[in-house]
């Protein structure tokens, strides 16, 4: 009972991991960029969420409140690439790094100013709620946590392999010039991948914020997202969600049956075995660049 109980507690953290490393695999597979700040966003969309929903501030119903903080989280994805990001293209891909590196630091200065350091949760009607069956209780947002992940990622893998604009973002990111000149409006997929990223890490900050408290130094576990998406394969959508889950799985066993301390390296520690031995990671998809 306790194994499966921590199974499916990792379960939920893991999922949560593996969405913020979704956004960072959308925006490499679309632009090869990595954003630094995909784990401020998710904590910038957890409180954007808060702010719509609850009493203290403006008190929005909870369905309602979802979909205004999505689609700001998309506007201001969008708007970074539009403002910011564009004004750097062609620099080296430190640049970009840097740029998106301080971006973080001015998403968790914002948020501070604004909503304040002090830990703050979600009102949300499936707080407190548990699933029982055969002696063994979930808690309904953790359910909800991977359901919704699932589902999310299945429709990101199905939207980058079936449809024409996935493609398109996909022939950017191999050979933006030869994309241009194949007629793909490669400003215009760029801005749509970085919205969606935005979105996708609003996703991800609610349903962290269902789970517990957020503050503004929750973005740093962006760090074990982009670990998570290393050890499943940058570039693969699978393999991000794969790796969260991996890296989410070991954190509480690792909490259980090792030494205190170990829990927080052990998914370092396994990041570093992937790149000794894999250094594509453990479901790269191999492929030659081309259009």
């Amino acid at each position: 009972m306790e194994i499966f109980q921590l199974l499916v507690s990792g379960l939920a953290n893991g999922c949560v991991y593996g969405l913020i490393a979704l956004g960072f695999v959308m925006i490499y597979k679309a632009t090869e960029a990595v954003n630094f700040a995909q784990g401020d966003f998710m904590m910038l969309g957890a409180f954007v969420m808060i702010g719509f929903n609850n009493a203290e501030y403006l008190g929005l119903p909870f369905a309602v409140s979802i979909v205004a903080a999505l689609v700001v989280m998309g506007a201001i994805g969008y708007l970074l690439d539009r403002l910011i990001l564009r004004r750097v293209a062609g620099e080296s891909q430190t640049s970009v790094i840097i740029l998106t590196i301080a971006l973080g630091f001015v998403i968790r200065f914002v948020v501070g100013l604004i909503w304040g350091h002090e830990p703050k949760s979600l009102e949300n009607p499936i707080i407190g709620q548990d699933i029982a069956f055969g002696g063994i209780v979930l808690g309904l947002e953790d359910v909800a946590v991977i359901v919704i992940t699932l589902l999310l990622t299945l429709a990101l893998y199905l939207f980058f392999q079936r449809s024409k604009l996935g493609l398109a973002m996909q022939a950017a990111s191999q050979n933006q010039l030869a994309a241009y000149y194949m007629g793909v409006p490669v400003k215009r997929i760029q801005g749509f991948i970085w919205a969606l990223s935005g979105i996708v890490a609003g996703i991800a900050g609610i349903l962290f914020a269902t789970k517990g408290s957020v503050d503004p130094t929750t973005g740093l576990i962006g760090i074990k997202a982009f670990a998570a998406a290393v050890i499943g394969g940058f570039g693969s959508l699978p393999g991000a969600l794969l790796g969260g889950l991996i890296v989410g799985i070991i954190e509480p066993f690792a909490s259980r049956y090792m030494p205190a301390g170990y829990s927080q390296i052990a998914p370092y520690a396994l990041l570093l075995l992937v790149l000794i031995f894999r250094p594509s990671g453990l479901f790269a998809q191999q492929r030659n660049k081309k259009v």
